[in-house]
């Protein structure tokens, strides 16, 4: 088919040149050149006949030199050529025969081809060849070295098998990678690290060629790769580059006691899972490769075991509590061996490792508190009796000294003693379940004098007895007007505060002429309609006396009114309209005890009141015998006549002053000498004698002893009497009754009554008083 192809195409190119020949010769220039701007309709015959241009790198054109000749095929004496492309009459230039010349040194690694255009003209400056391409190539030298474009590190496992790939190491050449200019060759340098890898010459691939690796021997190397071009012979040019290759670790060797013997000192009172000590190992892995196994051998390992440390060391822990006075030494066995499942090749110091340590322990004696017989106690007491053996607690000393023990109960409170000697416990005071059933306490045992101490819980429960009474349990109790005989007027049943179950009986404790209580032997019973006739009007409250039983041992029984009222009823036996009737229930014990004490209270607080009633009667009446105390303001303005108006007041009080001088005083109060001045003159017409003295000073003293007087009432007005004419003591002051001349009283004692009276003194006294008081 394919030479059938060629031999089609043979006979087509003569035709189509002929063709082409003709349709020129008929054509003007002209007209071929006009023809030739459209390449589309129309292809002209190239006569352009190329040589290989090439130029070679780097060599030096201090003067131009050719490189190759623009020749074609037509015989036409061509006196003109033109170039245009990349480096076009700069770097490539041509003359008038055609030759190519190069003006400079070229670079490859550059720029390795340059892309041109030639046109051929004769002497009239015509074209005779149209442009054609061609192309210079430039051609490679070995002017580059190799090059590693960075630093290269691998990783191993140790032991790892021969062949295993480390890393690729890549170096570059910038000459022609299709010559042997760019073609590299990879090495290893000769070194003492060599001797374990090897390199790939053509992939700088660099595997292990050795199966020994050991990481505690040697844990990382360094080779020295070379990189060549020119295929490695001597002529190319090298690199090196330095690559550290590290040897990774792995679990091949078995850990080691770092001694036979292990000793150590624990105290008896060491607490538990707490460290006693370390098991120090040796282990040339690294620790994440570390991974012991222990085992205690013996039946020590109850008492002892050994934990992993955060260095993969082994803590010895407690899982036993000590004992000296049992156990005073220990010595046992542990044994080491490492996680095989994690071990692919058998440990390097399988012959040299320690595997199997002694350990020897001494329990050290301490001084240990009081221990319990039991960790908590539990003991019943049956309610309401004293009980004199609850039961016992019992510590001991641990210790070989074996130290007395005091026994102490911390609730100094409750209803439970201890004997301090024995531990024997006894009731304070009757216990009752239905207060409190369960009593919980500590317990101190102390060792003898003010030793150690331990604790211990004491629960005490109470037990039932039948203590309680029952209590009636009922509604509202009604009858109709017309129930008749055997009519069930409600259920009767009762409660109980004791725990015990109690099968409760009922019956009346006193005959019913109108009702009567019918059992049914489970707790419950009906009370029943005996006989009637009941009615509103009845002027009787109807009830009956309810016993009820509880069954139990001893035998409680309580008796309860049930108060029944009378109603009218509709035709279903719904009260319409009741008669109010008294339901009186048992009261018990501690209620009436309540309501006793409240009653007394009530008592106490009355007959205090009454006491100090009558005690401020008793004040008052001693007031009054001294005089009785108005709060009226008294006052006279007006001479005779009007003084007898004074006889509805006790005004005898103002001369106290003559008396004693008290206005009030108490039964228990001496009298003392009184502060109001006492003046007396002689009365020549057997006058009576008047009292003399300084109001105001008499009224401040009286304010004085109402303001301390205690069991006085107190008084918030201040009483003033003006007083004159014959009923006053003083004598009629009037001027009516008596001369102006020849008087032979004597007034200079108006001079002590105050302000008030200064202007009769000096109009009726002399000028030098005979008496003169100051206070």
């Amino acid at each position: 088919m394919a030479w059938l192809l060629l031999w089609t195409l043979g006979i087509m190119t003569p035709v189509v040149f002929s063709s082409l020949v003709v349709t020129r010769e008929n054509q003007s220039p002209a007209d071929i050149v006009k023809k030739e701007s459209h390449p589309v309709h129309f292809r002209q015959k190239r006569h352009w006949i190329w040589n290989s241009l090439y130029v070679e790198e780097e060599k030096p054109a201090a003067i131009a030199y050719k490189i190759g000749q623009l020749k074609s095929s037509q015989r036409v004496e061509a006196m003109k050529f033109k170039i245009d492309g990349e480096g076009a009459n700069t770097i490539f230039t041509v003359d008038q025969k055609g030759d190519l010349f190069v003006t400079r040194a070229l670079d490859r690694e550059e720029k390795n081809l340059y892309h041109l255009t030639a046109w051929m003209y004769d002497g009239n400056n015509k074209l005779i060849e149209d442009s054609g391409d061609f192309v210079v190539q430039v051609t490679d030298i070995n002017d580059n070295i190799p090059v590693f474009p960075r630093t290269y590190n691998g990783s191993i496992m140790e032991r790892a098998m021969i062949g295993t790939k480390v890393v690729e190491v890549k170096a570059t050449d910038a000459d022609d990678p299709s010559t042997a200019n760019g073609e590299l060759r990879y090495s290893l340098t000769a070194g003492e690290d060599n001797a374990a890898f090897e390199i790939d010459s053509i992939t700088g691939v660099i595997s292990c060629k050795s199966n020994v690796l050991d990481r505690e021997t040697k844990s990382q190397y360094v080779v020295v790769v070379r990189a060549q071009d020119m295929r490695g012979m001597a002529s190319g040019s090298t690199a090196t580059t330095s690559v550290t290759i590290a040897i990774m670790d792995i679990n091949d060797n078995s850990a080691s006691f770092t001694r036979k013997t292990y000793e150590f000192h624990v105290p008896e009172d060491q607490k538990l899972n707490e460290k006693i000590g370390s098991l120090e190992l040796e282990d040339r892995d690294l620790i994440q490769n570390k991974e012991p196994i222990f085992a205690i051998q013996g039946e020590n390992a109850r008492v002892f075991n050994v934990e992993l440390s955060p260095n993969k060391d082994g803590n010895l822990m407690l899982r036993q509590g000590l004992d000296f006075e049992t156990t005073s030494s220990y010595t046992f066995n542990v044994q080491v061996r490492e996680n095989l499942k994690n071990m692919r090749f058998p440990p390097d110091n399988i012959k040299t490792a320690v595997t199997t340590a002694q350990v020897n322990i001494r329990v050290l004696d301490v001084d240990e508190p009081p221990v319990f017989s039991q960790p908590i106690y539990t003991f019943t007491v049956l309610e309401e009796i004293m009980v004199n053996n609850v039961g016992s607690v019992v510590a001991n000393d641990p210790d070989r000294t074996k130290k007395s023990i005091r026994y102490s109960i911390l609730d100094k409170d409750g209803p439970i003693g201890i004997n301090p000697f024995t531990g024997q416990l006894f009731t304070l005071r009757k216990l009752d379940r239905e207060l409190e059933a369960t009593h919980m306490f500590q317990v101190k045992a102390q060792e003898e004098p003010s030793g150690l101490e331990s604790f211990v819980k004491v629960n005490i429960i109470v037990q039932d007895v039948n203590d309680n009474q029952p209590e009636l349990v009922v509604d509202e109790i009604f009858v109709c007007e017309n129930d008749v005989t055997n009519m069930v007027l409600g259920t009767l049943r009762a409660t109980d505060k004791d725990d015990r179950p109690a099968s409760f009986t009922f019956s009346l404790a006193s005959e019913s002429a109108n009702f009567t209580i019918k059992d049914h032997g489970n707790s419950t019973a009906d009370i029943v309609v005996k006989q009637g006739p009941f009615g509103l009007d009845d002027p009787k409250d109807h009830s009956v006396d309810v016993r009820v039983s509880d069954g139990g041992t001893p035998l409680q029984s309580s008796v309860t009114k049930l108060a029944i009222k009378s109603c009218r009823c509709d035709g279903r036996r719904i009260p319409t309209q009741c008669k109010a009737g008294a339901r009186r229930m048992g009261v018990s014990v501690h209620a009436l005890i309540a309501i006793l004490l409240c009653i007394l209270t009530i008592l106490v607080i009355v007959i205090l009141f009454v006491m100090r009633k009558r005690y401020r009667k008793d004040s008052l009446a001693h007031m009054k015998n001294s005089g009785e105390i108005h709060e009226q303001l008294v006052t006279y303005d007006e001479e005779g006549g009007g003084e007898m108006d004074t006889n509805g007041y006790d005004v005898s009080i103002l001369s106290s002053a003559c008396q004693d001088g008290s206005l009030l005083r108490h039964p228990d109060h001496p009298p003392h000498p009184s502060l109001y001045a006492m003046v007396q003159k002689q009365s020549q017409h057997n006058q009576p004698a008047a009292c003399k003295g300084d109001m105001a000073a008499m009224i401040e003293v009286k304010k004085d002893e109402a303001d301390h007087d205690r069991d006085g009432f107190p008084y918030d007005t201040l009483h003033i009497y003006g007083y004159e004419g014959p009923e006053s003591l003083a004598g009629s002051l009037s001027s009516l009754e008596s001369s102006s001349t020849g008087s032979n009283l004597d007034y200079d004692f108006l001079n002590d009554w105050g302000p008030r009276f200064r202007a009769l003194a000096e109009m009726y006294g002399v000028d030098e008083p005979e008496y003169y008081h100051q206070y």
